[in-house]
């Protein structure tokens, strides 16, 4: 896709799809696609849509297929094929849960005596990777016996046995209800998790890999691209990039906070020539803004030390009055938390470096995707997170329509609308590269025939500053402020 996309949750933009329609009919016309993070019913479960009680009808509250087959005809369609698990109350585990054997979904679940037929060590089971504290499986009854099901996340997500006929039925089902209503490409949520291979940690093993070989195969015949979410090592991301149409490039967004609290780009310049080229170019995300991704990880060094990630938590704690450090969690195989949970206009403090992150996003070889809280300009909705207690909460404000109408007109939307509108140019489709102008500063550059554009950026901290250049035989055209840019 050429063009940049934005990423939204349908009853956190406006309220339902209809708006959102609203939105990219006219003021966010310009962005060519939208991933509508999980609008299945329901919408609002125990992880925010990610627990699918039916993971194949839109929840009616937020609109329905036919909504969705009308924003395809405009924009490229991005939706979640949530790979690892379904929620305990979806039709098919309460059906197997009641009838054990005898059920049609027997076989769909994961329990511990699939993953261990001759019983699991001590050593074999604490040796999973898991997200979360404690064990990585659930006792349920079913069928009036308990049986241990393995539960990754939280113990309402049930995993299912994707090496099953019935788990892979039920994905060929969510497959072709996505197709249907107009999706073109898929994101593969929480695939790292999805194989269970004892004697392994279980995430982005070989045999991982292999499924995403294979799951990306059956999406294509639907004519569907594949995009994969995996937080990990940049080695990680390197191995499954060709597997894969789109991978997220999640190590950029920590490396650009390092650049600009420390006034240095040599990390940048690092990753930039290791970088995969089908990258969906992210900063925040609905998870929060990710530091794990370009950091140390079981022994391996990152593309930034510990003690840079360390300090990059230390600036954003200061930057957000102290509460990043109260809603970031610390998860129990971590000292540090994995992710900032702060918008990103909080954590930067500081528009024209923000503007920067952003302008280096879009000037970036892949596909741009912008999340909606940065696209607003939003700052830590620390109200909704004293309601919730959910940490990234703080990034998932729910605008109404008059708050979006109040957020368009800020100048630094407006620069990020500005350079959706610069992304679209046929400069992109050349030739892209780079240099380091200097200790703190760096110039980006696509060539294509007499057109050219670039970016010049200083991390100077204090002194940020930008200037983009446009030459095409028509002329040039300079943008070197945030007021400038959104007149772009």
């Amino acid at each position: 896709m050429s063009g940049a996309s934005i990423l939204v949750y349908a009853e956190r933009v406006g309220g339902n799809l209809a708006e959102i329609e609203k939105l990219l009919a006219d003021p966010l016309a310009d962005f060519n696609g939208i991933h509508v993070l999980p609008f299945f019913h329901p919408y609002d479960g125990d992880d925010a849509g990610f627990d699918p009680i039916d993971h194949k009808i839109v929840d009616p509250r937020l609109g329905n297929w036919t909504d969705f087959s009308r924003i395809s005809k405009t924009h490229e369609l991005t939706a979640d094929l949530i790979v690892n698990h379904a929620s305990y109350l979806s039709p098919e585990f309460i059906d197997w849960q009641e009838k054990g054997e005898a059920s049609e979904f027997d076989g769909m679940f994961l329990t511990f005596d699939v993953v261990f037929p001759n019983g699991g060590t001590e050593e074999g089971i604490t040796s999973f990777y898991r997200p979360r504290p404690g064990m990585p499986f659930t006792a349920y009854e079913v069928a009036g016996k308990r049986r241990l099901v393995w539960t990754t996340f939280m113990p309402s997500q049930v995993d299912i046995d994707i090496k099953h006929e019935k788990g892979q039925q039920y994905l060929r089902n969510v497959l072709e209800a996505l197709a249907s209503g107009g999706v073109k490409v898929v994101r593969l949520d929480a695939v790292g998790y999805a194989v269970k291979t004892p004697g392994t940690d279980s995430f982005m093993t070989p045999e991982t890999l292999k499924f995403v070989e294979e799951i990306t195969e059956l999406i294509h015949s639907y004519d569907m691209r594949v995009l994969v979410e995996v937080h990990a090592h940049y080695t990680q991301q390197l191995d499954i990039a060709p597997l894969v149409d789109l991978i997220y490039d999640f190590q950029t967004a920590p490396l650009l906070l390092h650049s600009l609290f420390t006034g240095t780009v040599d990390r940048l310049d690092d990753w930039f020539k290791i970088r995969p080229a089908n990258c969906l170019n992210v900063l925040d995300t609905h998870d929060g803004y990710g530091v794990i991704d370009g950091g140390p990880i079981n022994g391996r060094p990152g593309l930034i030390t510990q003690d840079e990630m360390a300090a990059i938590f230390a600036k954003a704690e200061v930057n957000t009055n102290g509460h990043s450090a109260i809603a970031s969690v610390v998860p129990q195989w971590f000292t540090l938390p994995h992710q900032i949970n702060a918008t990103l206009p909080n954590i930067v403090a500081n528009d024209t470096a923000y503007t920067i992150m952003r302008a280096v996003q879009f000037f970036l070889p892949g596909e741009p995707q912008v999340y909606y809280v940065g696209l607003f300009n939003g700052m830590d909705d620390v109200e909704l997170f004293n309601k919730t207690g959910q940490g990234r909460d703080v990034n998932r404000h729910n605008y109404t329509p008059a708050e979006i109408e109040v957020a368009l007109k800020q100048p630094v939307t407006q620069a990020i609308l500005g350079l959706a509108r610069l992304r679209k140019l046929p400069v992109f489709e050349g030739q892209f590269g780079w240099t380091v102008t200097g200790a703190n500063s760096m110039q980006l550059a696509w060539v294509n025939g007499a057109d050219k554009l670039t970016l010049d950026f200083s991390t100077e901290v204090d002194n940020y500053w930008l200037s983009i250049e446009e030459t095409t035989a028509s002329g040039t055209r300079k943008f070197g402020s945030v007021e400038e840019l959104a007149k772009a």
